[in-house]
């Protein structure tokens, strides 16, 4: 596979203005449009921070969307440590934010203490239930996708794509933190794999880590060295040192979450999921009246929630229309795709 070599720096994100609030423990970036609304929205970033390329920007781009398009006035605060969250989820219920969003399952801790000590305010957090925190608090909306059915697409395309190449098929994976959102990923992307190429190898291994570019990078390349001619990442910040890997060695990378086919030809796909639209609807619902929390808002293939980002034009036709056959019997429902890595 031909390269180009494309560095892999970190994104700048800009804000309108920089504040130090009282009592948050990381740093926060803050519009200040929108007054005329009043409506108020508050973001917390996880560690992996808006330059992950990923996750956390994907919903700083969902909260800016709101921003321009309904006039509110948004906030984030970005974490550095875990140790963050707690006192950035209180600073924005104690200022009397409107609705207060958590970004990712690590910090389900956090908003669940945050969410019981604030009853009278609207949190949302993104990949984890409502149900999933003590108490099944009232005042929190979780925000839920169908990762395994963009993984499954994700694999099955990978192995499709190893089969053409010598040797014995391998695409391999490497995940953050081993936690149900990432599993349900990697679970669908090994089941696609399977049903393209029924004898692959489909290594998986977790670095714990979601910033960390050098702990992703070092899984890849003995991934790599031990056979694997794909490797998805599903570790934020962290895994673009897995997709470094992959330019590097000349093989395939998949991304995740944002499209990060502009990473370099080296990307055969990325397996996305619409977290800024999520963040987008949920403001959107405060704003009209609609938002109800004690419930879960859940994204799949069908309602655009996730989906595949764009594919290498060095895929043959072939593949792509066997891609697509898949993809229609995910939708109709004729594919059961597994949630949990065996």
């Amino acid at each position: 596979m031909a390269k180009t070599r494309t560095g892999i720096g970190r994104l700048a994100v800009a804000a309108a203005l920089v504040l130090a609030a009282a009592g948050c423990g990381g740093d926060e970036k803050a519009a200040t449009t929108g007054e005329a609304d009043g409506l108020r929205i508050g973001l917390v970033t996880d560690t992996g921070q808006l330059n992950d390329r990923g996750f956390n920007h994907l919903a700083y781009v969902g909260l800016k969307r709101a921003e321009t398009e309904l006039g509110v006035t948004v906030r984030v605060a970005e974490s550095k440590t875990a140790s963050d969250y707690v006192p950035n989820l209180s600073t924005f219920a104690r200022q009397g934010y409107d609705l207060v969003i958590g970004v990712g399952f690590t910090e389900i801790a956090a908003m669940e203490a945050v969410a019981k000590k604030f009853p009278k305010t609207r949190f949302s957090i993104v990949d984890v239930s409502y149900k999933d925190l003590k108490g099944a608090p009232t005042n929190v909306r979780g925000l839920l996708f169908h990762e395994e059915e963009v993984g499954y697409l994700a694999g099955y395309l990978g192995a499709l794509v190893e089969k053409r190449r010598p040797g014995a098929d391998v695409v391999s994976s490497v995940g953050g933190q081993k936690q149900p959102p990432v599993d349900r990923f990697i679970a669908g992307y090994q089941a696609g794999a399977r049903a393209a190429s029924p004898g692959v190898k489909t290594p998986n291994a977790y670095s714990q880590d979601f910033a960390d570019q050098a702990k992703c990078k070092e899984i890849a390349l003995n991934q790599i060295a031990a056979g694997a001619g794909v490797v998805f990442q599903v570790a934020g910040g962290c895994g673009l040192g897995a997709l470094d890997a992959a330019r590097e060695k000349k093989v395939w990378g998949v991304g995740v979450d944002a499209d990060q086919a502009f990473l370099g030809p080296h990307v055969l796909t990325s397996a996305m999921k619409a977290v800024d639209r999520s963040v987008y609807l949920t403001i959107l619902d405060v704003q009209q009246g609609r938002f109800k929390g004690g419930a879960d808002a859940v994204f799949s293939l069908k309602q655009g929630g996730v989906r595949l980002g764009k594919i290498s034009p060095k895929v043959t036709k072939a593949d792509v229309e066997a891609l697509a056959a898949v993809k229609a019997r995910i939708l109709a429902g004729e594919i059961e795709i597994p949630r949990e890595v065996k």
